[in-house]
């Protein structure tokens, strides 16, 4: 296949992956099925608690994990009915689809990414991260360095995920072309071994993986390659026909405030927070998760998303520029119902006010 050929194949390989096929035509589908996934919430922000029995299947294990040790489980209106064991972009859509999950933790780029195929849901919260959260790890034996040594080397790449928006902009801010690598589609969650076979040569990954990682292969060669570029959100969202849902909508409104709340209790508790996720559930070393907790920076919750929407849009429009996602507003991607509510439910110092 030409090089310049690339990205298109790269492109249809993800939609493939991401939907197993059946999708695909949902991109394309009726304008009653777009105005599904284009709807807005109808109405105000539901108040007071959620009616009893209001259920929600959420996906944001980290919160999971801090409701108990933090003591926010007893201000939880509501009842979990499962916390399903997913973050990959690909498989929250799929949850979507599936009404499995109801709400769910990502970066900014799955809700790109669904707008883009045809499924409706939007962001109810959201964190700022001003400082990189990938590093670039090579394969054993590789040679490279820099980003500009990536030049004719195969690059693990998820369009629908924030690892893969990391790679464009490292690409575009190094002076290449998409053209000038090879983009290998794999999700995020292959990375580790494509990188442990050499079915690529490069790929970025996150903490505690990249731990993991070097600590196993830097001996053969493996190292990590780090940058500037920045994967600016995380964010919660949930399926149009949550939000339209009044006894969820008041679930979430009162989920928002304890998600916030559980990350900064895990940035003031370190010790335990590190015993808890980082030894207990991920399986790294206690000194490996010290290490890791020392390399973040204080979560960040915006007053106004006015920032974070600005970001998106930058975001979609790369992605549009490399032929993965067709040209979107991407303003319709928030629900500005919840606006401020996360930055609001926490100290002032964790507040970005800018």
């Amino acid at each position: 296949m030409p090089r310049n050929d690339v990205r298109h194949a790269v492109g249809r390989r993800s939609f493939l992956t991401l939907t197993g096929g059946a999708i695909l035509g949902l991109a394309a589908c009726s304008p009653q099925a777009r105005t599904v996934a284009s709807a807005e919430p109808a109405g105000k922000l539901p108040s007071g608690a959620p009616p009893p029995g209001t259920k929600l299947s959420i996906a944001v294990r980290t919160t999971h994990l801090q409701l108990g040790p933090a003591g926010l489980q007893k201000e939880l209106a509501f009842t979990v009915s499962q916390w399903p064991n997913l973050s990959a972009g690909p498989d929250i859509i799929q949850g979507f689809r599936a009404h499995s999950i109801d709400l769910a933790a990502n970066a900014g780029i799955p809700p790109i990414q669904a707008e883009a195929i045809g499924v409706g849901a939007k962001i109810v919260a959201v964190q700022v991260r001003n400082h990189p959260s990938y590093v670039f790890a090579t394969a054993p034996g590789s040679g490279i360095r820099t980003v500009e040594d990536f030049r004719g080397k195969k690059i693990g790449f998820s369009q629908g995920q924030a690892q893969g928006v990391v790679v464009l902009r490292a690409l575009k801010k190094a002076g290449l072309k998409n053209s000038d690598v090879e983009l290998v589609a794999l999700p995020s969650t292959q990375f580790l071994t494509a990188l442990q076979s050499k079915q690529v040569d490069v790929a970025p990954l996150g903490e505690p993986t990249l731990t993991k990682y070097l600590s196993q292969y830097a001996k053969d060669g493996a190292r990590g390659v780090t940058t500037d570029v920045v994967d600016l959100l995380s964010v919660l969202w949930a399926p149009d026909e949550v939000l339209n849902d009044k006894a969820k909508a008041a679930a979430i409104r009162n989920f928002v405030p304890l998600w916030s709340r559980g990350l900064v209790w895990a940035w003031e508790n370190t010790d335990e927070w590190i015993d808890t996720y980082y030894v207990k559930d991920q399986g790294v070393t206690k000194a490996d998760g010290k290490r890791i907790v020392a390399s973040l920076h204080e979560p960040q919750f915006p007053v106004s998303w006015d920032k974070a929407i600005a970001w998106e849009q930058e975001t979609a429009d790369l992605m549009a520029e490399g032929g993965f996602v067709p040209k979107q507003d991407v303003s319709v991607l928030f629900d500005r119902r919840f606006e401020g509510l996360a930055a609001k439910a926490v100290p002032a110092r964790y507040r970005e006010t800018s």
